[in-house]
């Protein structure tokens, strides 16, 4: 059966119409993520409307070649300028920028091309075999775990809001007030309507997140009137030729930094919200502290441009496991996936992999073929990176917004839908001036659904509000939201020095095995008594090495 699906994927996605789409996606994703200020959500946001009256396998492949496009992208101007291109490429400017001030840009671009080629090929072998069983684990929740899911969800984006998680929890709050908006999903009472009519069916989704990512960063980037009126890049910069054979050769020698890096993007890939703005500083950082040479970081050393590079493009399968698996959005870039599967009445839940198959296995040829894609049409979007870049901001911006206008209007045929992507938009310049994130708002919007049905089909099949902590998936869930909330402490106490952050790895690995325990099958229950003895362990060796260094 599994191959049967996977030759219907390939039979859809290799279709040449469908290859067509694909490449103008990843060449769109390319120059778009290679625009300081442009994000790579902001790039899929606006793709978004051709793909209405597409298919889904072929909407979907669009918005995947623009991500993993984008995601590579980020690099040019990161390192020929030393601007980042996108979050997801900050790290990229520590080795990449001063590789290519000493004279070696095209080594620096080939080194970052591979890396990223790389680092999406061990991503999507991954998703292949993880997505199905996590799948399959999925289907052991019941309403009260998934709860508890969005629970974890919002704490953890709340909790990465760099360093703002009271201002993050309040925007995820604010995401779930507007999420009520409308008719109970339930009974179909209307709240918080306010007797506006056209406040009865809710506020759409999508034009909440082009207002809050598209127009919210347009009104940042014209605010300053002599700034819109110049080119994003002033000046002219030549044609760079990259440098393959050496970059190969350089890539593999630095085959652990990439493994490694890889993994950790996935990782992050799969915590909700996350996303490769934190995957490719982190995995920065790690290879860094593991590097017998840590003095080179920062001079333009390899290792530091293949980490960062391969962990934001790993990033992405990661987050495509949650939204497949769990119709979690891993990221912004997901949650725009996910509403797109919405329009054409396809909800990603435990169940989609089985019962939409071949477009389950569709996004995952897909993603492998987007990766082949940017590794092809590289050079010819790093001319057009240099194009793009000459025009005045304020004509790129009046472009943008007429474009956000007329595919906003188009998903619903109302205007009201317009005054909502300005509202929002505005909402998200003043939330952003304040150091208020918007990924919390957004996922708020995206699961607040999810957490009141969950929530209703709780109560009616069963009174006993202990449920929610007693079975073992909610209590899991518990468990990692508790650890996500006290993070931001934790970071605190490891720059203060206070003598409790030591443990903190330590209580988390044995916390987690409690839950297991209580899971059926010997193969969970086998590995929490493991994670528990680990614990007391490096309890114990902890203690002992503090003793000693009294």
């Amino acid at each position: 059966m599994v191959i049967q699906n996977l030759v219907s994927a390939f039979g859809e996605v290799f279709a040449l119409y469908n290859l067509m789409l694909m490449a103008i996606g990843v060449l769109a994703g390319l120059i778009a993520g290679s625009i300081p200020g442009f994000t790579i959500t902001m790039a899929v946001v606006l793709a978004l409307p051709f793909t209405f009256g597409m298919s889904p396998i072929e909407g979907l492949s669009t918005m995947l070649g623009v991500y993993v496009g984008g995601l590579t992208g980020g690099m040019f101007a990161s390192i020929l300028i030393g601007v980042p291109g996108t979050p997801s490429a900050i790290a990229t400017t520590f080795d990449g920028f001063p590789m290519a001030r000493n004279g070696q840009p095209g080594l620096a671009l080939g080194i970052g091309l591979w890396s990223s080629f790389f680092g999406g090929l061990i991503s999507a072998v991954v998703l292949v075999f993880l997505a199905p069983s996590l799948a399959a684990i999925g289907l052991e929740f019941g309403p009260w775990d998934y709860f508890m899911l969005v629970l974890f969800a919002l704490t953890i984006a709340a909790s990465l809001s760099s360093g703002a998680m009271i201002k993050g929890l309040i925007a995820g709050a604010v995401g779930l007030l507007v999420a009520s908006i409308g008719e109970d999903r339930i009974n179909g009472a209307a709240r918080f309507t306010f007797g506006f009519d056209s406040w009865a069916a809710g506020f759409a989704f999508l034009p909440i997140l082009i207002g809050l990512f598209a127009f919210s960063q347009l009104l940042n980037d014209m605010n300053d009137t002599e700034s819109a009126r110049k080119p994003m890049l002033p000046g002219h910069h030549k044609a760079v030729r990259m440098k393959h054979r050496e970059s190969i050769v350089a890539v593999l020698t630095h085959w652990v930094a990439l493994v490694r890096s890889s993994f950790i993007g996935l990782f992050v890939g799969l915590l909700p919200a996350a996303g490769s703005s934190i995957s490719n500083i982190l995995a920065y950082d790690q290879t860094k502290k593991a590097s017998k040479t840590p003095e080179a970081f920062g001079t333009g050393t390899p290792p530091g441009l293949v980490s960062s590079e391969a962990s934001n493009n790993a990033t992405a399968g990661g987050a495509l496991i949650m939204m497949m698996a769990l119709g979690i959005p891993g990221d912004a870039v997901t949650a725009v996936m996910l509403g797109a599967l919405t329009i054409h009445n396809i909800a990603p839940s435990p169940t989609f992999i089985t019962s939409q198959p071949i477009l389950a296995y569709g996004i995952m040829v897909a993603y492998f073929l987007a990766n082949f894609m940017t590794l092809i049409l590289c050079a010819g979007a790093l001319r057009g990176f240099l194009l793009v870049t000459r025009i005045p901001l304020y004509i790129l911006g009046v472009v943008i917004l007429l474009y956000c206008a007329i595919g906003v209007f188009t998903l619903n045929n109302t205007i009201f839908d317009i005054w909502t992507l300005l509202a929002f938009g505005v909402l998200g310049f003043v939330m952003v001036k304040n150091g208020f994130p918007l990924t919390p708002m957004v996922l708020g919007v995206v699961l607040g659904p999810i957490a009141e049905v969950n929530f209703a089909r709780a109560i009616a099949t069963s009174d006993d509000y202990t449920l929610f902590f007693t079975r073992p998936w909610a209590f899991f869930f518990i468990v990692l939201a508790l650890f996500s909330a006290f993070f931001p402490l934790y970071q605190n106490a490891v720059k203060a020095g206070k003598s409790w952050a030591r443990y903190y790895g330590v209580a988390f690995i044995g916390c987690v095995g409690v839950p297991l325990l209580l899971m059926d099958g010997w193969f969970r229950t086998s590995l929490g008594w493991a994670l528990i003895l680990l614990a007391v362990m490096l309890t114990l060796q902890k203690r002992r090495l503090a003793t000693q260094n009294q």
